[in-house]
């Protein structure tokens, strides 16, 4: 048998109190003793066999080299190990007179295994159950309901803005934060619902019982109350809310599986509209996702087969066509003409817009220099695209390839494009124009407007999205707006461009205030290739009349 090594002596306190102890007495040669102080010893501390026999596994030369240190007021030898015995975990013996009192201590097994359990079924940080007890929570709780005729619904939970908390304030105040969730939610819960942590901070719950899915609304629209509270992490006031998707079964599915999905769509959903809501399943999504999909795996194709194509809207300065911005369309040979805000963001997130931005740029330039030498072709450059490493050396390339003089190219960005990475973004666009290239901010006063980027980097164009231009004439706000950033511009030696100009009388007020050029439907809807030529004749003539 295994010996026990000597090196797992020990001269110690006794076992800890979770231990269940058995108490034997020896003699000092470790035979069993039959009475103590004359008295026969109970049947549940008399051993029935010698210590070495009781255990065979120790080293019987280490065990007598180690006891004849002992006397009355020394330590006990404590001696740690498996004795063979289930559950036994060490020995603790203690010189009393001429007698050994052996205290063999045995673990309390089902404590241990409950204990197991525990850790392997819930969260250690917010002490929920976690995936793997949802998991079969909600199989047993769907069989159970299905036997029944109940109705179970099933809710997921997202915080919203939890990311930019554990990033600016750290990942313990994180934790924090997500224990503070865990106990909001609780707060919410009744006894028929039961709450779980799958990761980071996605939350679900389960609620049984009658009155669902009615009930499970009204208590996913408590949760999105509640999380419109405040948190008080470390003194600090921090809001985060929470989005949340909703399935019942059986209407929404009857496995695991299919309410998952089905409340993972609501969440989708939830988050698109806005956040800090909740959203219940409809099957429309369902038909909604299966169409994205579909135009996903479309979107890889739509370049190869020549699916996309370019449209030109004039820009005009002081009565005369000084250039065309390059707009991207996609003809799917199916569902017709795809709107640029529903491709170009999935385009984007899959990262296919440097691949698809190259070649609108180029096909930009070749057109170009079919137009007069005065006019310039301003050029969408998405975040993603702005971000690939190479840009300027492929912008660069494709000039020279065409052969149309930099100056005559005006690539516009949006701020969004600033938010990360700053300055290796400036420097990108200083590189951009010492080639020559103009720059323009585009859709300047509606995302994360900030001076420092004027002040960084001296952009040769604003441009002042429609959202201002639109109620123009009769909104005061919209005026001082736009006066303010005409102002602004020309201080800083900047040109100002308005979209969206569709009246007459929006351009006579953006002309009183000194704006320098328009755009939008007042001059012309975005044209085809083919209208172009017929286009600047027919303003070239309208010019010189206007001018006899």
């Amino acid at each position: 048998m295994r010996k026990v090594p000597a090196a797992r002596l020990a001269l110690g306190k006794p076992e800890a109190e979770s231990l269940i102890d058995r108490l034997l007495f020896f003699d000092r040669d470790f035979n069993p003793i039959e009475d103590l102080h004359g008295n026969v010893l109970p049947s549940s501390v008399k051993p029935a066999a010698s210590f070495w026999e009781h255990f065979p596994e120790l080293d019987k030369s280490a065990i007598t080299l180690a006891l004849r240190s002992l006397d009355d007021n020394s330590q006990p030898l404590r001696i740690s190990g498996d004795l063979g015995a289930p559950g036994a975990n060490g020995l603790t013996i203690y010189r009393i007179g001429d007698l050994f009192a052996v205290v063999r201590s045995e673990e309390r097994i089902d404590d241990e295994r409950a204990t197991l359990l525990h850790l392997a079924t819930h969260d250690p940080l917010t002490g929920l159950p976690n995936r793997r007890q949802f998991s079969e929570d909600l199989t047993a709780l769907l069989q159970e309901t299905q036997g029944a005729s109940e109705t179970l619904s099933l809710m997921q939970l997202d915080l919203d803005d939890f990311k930019p908390v554990n990033d600016t304030l750290g990942h313990a105040v994180g934790d924090k934060l997500l224990q503070s969730a865990a106990r909001r939610i609780l707060a919410c819960l009744s006894s028929d619902d039961r709450a779980y942590r799958l990761a980071g901070d996605e939350f679900t719950v389960i609620s049984v019982g009658s009155g669902h899915p009615a009930k499970a609304h009204r208590l996913a629209d408590d949760l999105v109350a509640a999380f419109k509270k405040p948190f008080m992490l470390d003194g600090i006031a921090v809001f985060v809310g929470t989005s949340i998707g909703i399935s019942t079964a059986p209407p929404d599915g009857t496995t695991p599986e299919e309410l998952m999905k089905a409340s993972d769509l609501a969440l989708y959903t939830a988050k698109k509209e806005g956040r800090g809501r909740a959203k219940a399943f409809d099957p429309a999504m369902l038909e909604l996702l299966e169409q994205r999909e579909l135009l996903r795996r479309s979107l890889r194709m739509a370049l190869v087969q020549q699916q996309f194509y370019v449209e030109y809207q004039p820009i005009a300065e002081g009565g005369c066509i000084v250039g065309f911005e390059a707009l991207l369309r996609w003809h799917h040979p199916l569902l017709g003409k795809i709107p640029p805000a529903s491709f170009i963001p999935m385009a984007e997130a899959d990262g296919m817009m440097p691949e698809i931005g190259a070649w609108v740029l180029e096909q930009a330039c070749h057109e170009a220099m079919k137009w007069p030498e005065s006019c310039i072709v301003a050029v969408n450059l998405s975040a993603a695209e702005f971000l690939t490493s190479g840009l300027t050396d492929r912008i660069s390339q494709t000039l020279d390839l065409v052969g149309l003089p930099p100056e005559r190219l005006e690539l516009e960005i949006t701020e969004s494009v600033l938010l990360e990475r700053t300055v290796n973004n400036i420097d990108t666009l200083n590189t951009l124009n010492v080639l020559g290239i103009r720059i323009s901010l585009d859709d300047f006063g509606t995302e994360y407007s900030s001076l420092s980027y004027l002040k960084t980097f001296p952009f040769d164009t604003i441009k002042i999205d429609k959202y201002f231009i639109t109620d123009l004439e009769t909104d005061l706000k919209s005026q001082a707006i736009v006066r303010c950033i005409v102002n602004l511009a020309h201080d800083l030696g900047m040109q100002v461009t308005a979209e969206g100009v569709e009246t007459p009388g929006q351009a006579e007020w953006l002309h009183s205030v000194g704006c320098d050029r328009l755009q939008g439907y007042l001059l012309s809807r975005p044209l085809a290739v083919e209208a172009i030529d017929e286009f600047i004749t027919r303003a070239d003539a309208s010019k010189i009349h206007a001018r006899r």
